[in-house]
C-alpha cells in the first residue's frame, strides 16, 4: 500500500511488458526466475501429467537440461536423448519419430552455447503443436542475438537468463504460453501470480528488462556485425593455421560464435596462452570450465577424444572491433606454431609432410 512497494512493482511489471514485447509473448506469459537453469529446471519437473513421463530432447543440451533429465530417470521418468549429426543439428523427423502416446514434453535448446549451432526450431515446434505436446526451447543463447517470436515457433516454454545480453548475473526469465500449467517450482509466498515463491530480485529484474529491450532493438543490423567478425575470424584462421576444423553448422549458427579444433595440442594449453596475451576465451561451455573431460557436445558431434580436447571457444560482443578479431588470430596463429613446435605428436605430422 505504500509509494515505495507501488514504485517497485510498477517497475517489476514494465520489465515483463519488455521481456514479453522481445519475444512476441503476453506480459502475463512471463514469469521471473533466477536464472536459465532454474527456467530449465521448472519446466522439466514441473510438466507432470496424466499422460505419462516421457521427455524427448537431445544429447548436446546444456547440463541444465541433461542432469535434471538424468535425475528424473532417477524417479520414474524415460528420457529419450536425439543424436545430432556432425553440424550438431537435431533432426526434425527424428523428433516426430520419438513421440509417443506417453510423451510429455519435446526440450530442443534453440542455439548450442558450445558449437553455436542454431536448431531447426520452427520445424521442431510445428511437429509438437500437430502432434499435442509441449515443446520447450532452452533459449539463452538466442535471446538477444537471433529474432524470437514464440508464437510464430509454436514455442510453448521458452528459458532465457539476462547476462547472455548484457544484462545482471542471476537473474533469468521463463515463458508459458497461455492455457499451459506447470506446477511450482519453489513453494513459499504468493509472488509471481502464486507461480513462483520467494521475494522478487527487483534490480535484477528490471535490469533485465532493460537490457532485453537494448538487445532486441534494431536486432537484424547487430547480428550483422557480429557475423562480420565472426566470419573474419572463420576465414582467417581455416586460410592461416594448418589442421584446424570448425566446429558447428557453417551457416546455421550463432553470430558471434566461433568454435575450432586444433589437431595435435591441448586447448587448456592454448586458453593460458591466450590469457597472457589478455584474451579470454574458453575450450568448452563456461560451466563446466576446469573440467579435464572433452565436451559431450564435441563427442556428440562425432570428435575423437584427442581432437575434441584441442577445441578453442571464441565468442564476440557488440563492442569488438574487426583489429581486435585480427589481433586474437595474430595471436593464435603464434601460438599455435609455438605449441605444435612442442608436440611430439606433430613433430610426426612434419616429417610424414
Amino acid at each position: 500500500m505504500y509509494k515505495e512497494g507501488r514504485e517497485s512493482r510498477k517497475a517489476v511489471e514494465l520489465a515483463r511488458d519488455r521481456v514479453a514485447k522481445a519475444i512476441g509473448a503476453e506480459p502475463n506469459e512471463i514469469y521471473f526466475t533466477s536464472s536459465g537453469t532454474e527456467s530449465d529446471n521448472w519446466v522439466l519437473r514441473g510438466i507432470s501429467t496424466k499422460k505419462g513421463k516421457h521427455i524427448i530432447t537431445s544429447s548436446i543440451e546444456h547440463p541444465a537440461v541433461l542432469e535434471t533429465c538424468k535425475d528424473l530417470e532417477k524417479k520414474g521418468y524415460e528420457v529419450t536423448y536425439l543424436p545430432v549429426d556432425e553440424d550438431g543439428l537435431v533432426s526434425p523427423q527424428m523428433v516426430k519419430d520419438a513421440i509417443r502416446d506417453d510423451t510429455i514434453l519435446v526440450s530442443i535448446m534453440f542455439a548450442n552455447n558450445e558449437i553455436g549451432t542454431i536448431q531447426p526450431v520452427a520445424e521442431i515446434g510445428q511437429i509438437c503443436k500437430s502432434m499435442g505436446v509441449p515443446f520447450h526451447t532452452d533459449a539463452v543463447q538466442a535471446v538477444g542475438n537471433v529474432p524470437i517470436n514464440v508464437k510464430e515457433l509454436n514455442i510453448d516454454f521458452l528459458s532465457m537468463s539476462a547476462h547472455k545480453f548484457y544484462g545482471p548475473k542471476g537473474v533469468g526469465a521463463l515463458y508459458v504460453r497461455k492455457g499451459l500449467r506447470l506446477s511450482n517450482f519453489l513453494t513459499g509466498g504468493h509472488q509471481e501470480r502464486g507461480r513462483r515463491a520467494s521475494t522478487e530480485n527487483v534490480p535484477g529484474i528490471v535490469g533485465l528488462g532493460k537490457a532485453i529491450e537494448i538487445a532486441t532493438s534494431d536486432i537484424e543490423s547487430k547480428s550483422a556485425y557480429l557475423r562480420k567478425l565472426r566470419n573474419r575470424a572463420i576465414e582467417r584462421i581455416e586460410k592461416e593455421i594448418p589442421y584446424v576444423k570448425l566446429n558447428g553448422h557453417r551457416e546455421k549458427r550463432l553470430p558471434g560464435h566461433v568454435n575450432f579444433s586444433f589437431r595435435y595440442i591441448e586447448g587448456e594449453s592454448i586458453l593460458l596462452m591466450l590469457d597472457l596475451n589478455g584474451i579470454a576465451a574458453s575450450s568448452g561451455s563456461a560451466c563446466s570450465s576446469g573440467s579435464l573431460d572433452p565436451s559431450h557436445v564435441l563427442l556428440a558431434i562425432g570428435l575423437s577424444h584427442e581432437v575434441a580436447h584441442g577445441s578453442l571457444r571464441l565468442t564476440f560482443g557488440r563492442d569488438n572491433t574487426m583489429e581486435e578479431i585480427d589481433f586474437v588470430v595474430d595471436k593464435l596463429k603464434e601460438i599455435v606454431e609455438r605449441l605444435r613446435f612442442m608436440s611430439p605428436l606433430y613433430e610426426g605430422v612434419e616429417k610424414e609432410v
